[in-house]
Order: structure tokens, then sequence, then C-alpha cells
């Protein structure tokens, strides 16, 4: 059987293009047509903005993200490459480092990815940058979960950057790759949902607060200079880039239960000035 690093530069390109492109249509495709069509009138009290974006900014966000797919592939045949002349750790053996080997590197992964991506955001948001590159995401002031992967390309880069990074520094088993990049694609599509799904009480419970919500990247994209982290809330508390009325935002839209009646449809949002 032919090892994953054995393979010629034309089929990792396909390859991880290829599961790459599936991954987002999964995702963010079910996402868009079981909450945003199939049970929009039921979710509408859980509608974290009371507008919908036009098709245009669907289109757009959906172009930029296909453009990513591309650029995504383009790192991991980089990262294929550096693996052949032996600059990486990854490995395809499970018995080499161990099921327990397995989950930690996960989780470390995850918590490396995590404040890297809030650093990476921060630095988005220079004034240098941002109109030149990271522009292009904030555009969907109000996103869908289509916006998940739409970046400049140059923030694209920056965005996969993690991966080379991460097998550089430790090893990591080529399915470690694989359930790291479908969390992440899980989780950022529900960021970009624009509709509320955890319960009342979510962000302020000890046990669950440290996650982000769909509310805390929504008022990002809303008012730009709050809410940076990704996964996880604590590098937002830390830096103090919390928005002061996320909780009060999120408790608001979360009044109703997730299932609730249709006559709290019209559930007003505050409008807090950034």
């Amino acid at each position: 059987m032919t090892s994953v690093f054995d393979r010629p530069l034309s089929d990792v390109f396909l390859i991880i293009s290829g599961t790459t492109l599936l991954r987002y249509l999964l995702f963010a495709g079910f996402a868009y047509v079981a909450v945003w069509i199939v049970l929009r009138s039921r979710l509408l009290h859980r509608r974290i903005q009371k507008s919908f974006p036009k098709a245009k900014h669907l289109r757009r966000e959906i172009g930029y993200s296909l453009l990513t797919v591309l650029i995504f592939a383009s790192v991991g045949v980089g990262m294929h490459m550096a693996q052949k002349a032996g600059y990486t750790l990854m490995y395809s053996d499970f018995h080499e480092y161990g099921w327990g080997y397995f989950f930690f590197s996960l989780a470390a992964l995850i918590l490396l990815h995590d404040a890297y991506f809030y650093w990476a955001h921060r630095l988005m948001h220079h004034p240098k940058i941002f109109a030149r590159v990271h522009l292009v995401h904030h555009k969907s002031t109000d996103p869908s979960p289509w916006a998940a992967l739409a970046f400049h390309p140059f923030e694209a880069v920056l965005e996969a950057g993690i991966l080379p990074m991460a097998v550089m520094l430790f090893p990591l088993h080529v399915y470690t790759l694989l359930a790291f990049l479908g969390f992440m694609m899980f989780l950022n599509v529900l960021g970009h949902l624009g509709f509320e799904l955890y319960p009342k009480g979510f962000t302020k419970n000890p046990l669950t607060g440290w996650n982000n919500t769909a509310t805390h990247h929504n008022m990002h994209h809303r008012y730009f200079n709050y809410n940076y982290g990704l996964y996880f809330n604590w590098w937002d508390r830390i830096m103090g880039t919390n928005h002061p009325k996320y909780h009060e935002t999120f408790e608001r839209i979360t009044t109703t239960p997730l299932i609730g009646s249709a006559k709290t449809s019209s559930i007003e949002v505050a409008e807090e000035g950034a």
C-alpha cells in the first residue's frame, strides 16, 4: 500500500484540495441549508442580527473561500515536500507514539492554534494591514456559514501557517491533522452561523464560558475592534478585548429557548457602539 508520503505532488494537491473543498461544502453547506433555510422560521428568535445578507455577499464569501481552498492545498503540498526532505515530524504509524500521544498532540495543536489565531488576528487589524488584507473577510459584517474560509490570499497563507509550524515543533500523526482540520472547520462554521444555538447562561457558566459562541464572533464582524478569539475566550479575557456588552447581548438573544415560539422571532438586538 502506497504511503501518503510517497505520492506525487499532483496527487497530493488534488487530494488536499478535494478533501478541503468537501469539508467546506459539508460543514458550511449543511449549516446553511439546515439553519438558514429549513429551520429558519423556527430559529428567527435566535438570529443574532435581524437582517440577512444579500445573495451577492454570499457569492463573494463562496468565491473567496474557493480561492482559500486552493491556497490551503498549496501549503499542504509544501508540507509534503518538507516531509520528504526530512524537515517535519509528521508520522503515519500509530505504534510509533501510541494512542495516548495521539490525543495529547491533538489537544496541544488546538491550544496552539487558538493562541496563534488570536495574535495573528490582532495583527490583521493593524491599520496598515486591515484595509489591504483583512477587509476582505470583514466585508461580511453579518456573515453566513459560507464566510468560514473567505480570506484575502495573504491571510489564507497566514491562516494555514499554523500547520507547517506545528509539524516542525512536535510529532503529529496524519490523522491528528485530519481530526484537527475537521474540528477547526466545525467551530469556524459555527462562529459564522449568524444564529445562536447555545443556551441562556452559557457564557457566564464557569464550565462552558471559556468556549466562544456565534454571538461572540458575529459581534466581531459587526464592531471590528473586539472579540478576536477563535475557539476559546481566555485570550480575549486576558487581553481585555471582549466586547463590553458581549454577555448582555448573548443573554438577550438567548432569552427564549432554542425551540421557542415563532412569536419571538422579531427579538430586538441592541445597537452597541464599538
